[in-house]
């Protein structure tokens, strides 16, 4: 049996650019992409907090340090400049591999700077 885990998680990061004409993807600052591990053409799943969009895209690299988080493509009809968004990547695991695995959780700011970094959520209390 395999179980779909959380791999990775952008927290909050912000749309820098929505660019309808540019080829499909999400181009990530590469800096981010490395403190998530979260590899070039990779999967992604983005979950938009501004307007509730979902959709799924694959992860290009941005320059280092440039902290643009753009839409791209067929997407960008679904997030605009300074949308929330969180943007996950999920791994196959066994039930034992599952067990001992820690996703890797970036936390950012309106500015996509790190403000934190983890590999657990807090328990949601009532």
């Amino acid at each position: 049996m395999q179980l779909t885990m959380l791999k990775s998680k952008l927290h909050r990061a912000c749309v820098t650019h929505a660019e309808l004409d540019y080829e499909g993807s999400c181009a990530i600052d590469s800096e981010l992409l490395e403190r998530a591990g979260i590899l070039e053409f990779e999967q992604l799943h983005i979950y938009n907090l501004t307007n509730g969009e979902r959709f799924t895209t694959y992860a290009i690299p941005a320059e280092p340090g440039s902290r643009i988080i753009s839409v791209n493509g067929a997407a960008a009809h679904k997030a605009a400049p300074k949308d929330r968004l969180i943007i996950c990547t999920y791994v196959a695991l066994t039930e034992a591999e599952a067990r001992m695995h820690q996703p890797r959780l970036v936390y950012c700011n309106a500015r996509n700077e790190v403000t934190g970094t983890g590999h657990k959520i807090t328990a949601q209390a009532a």
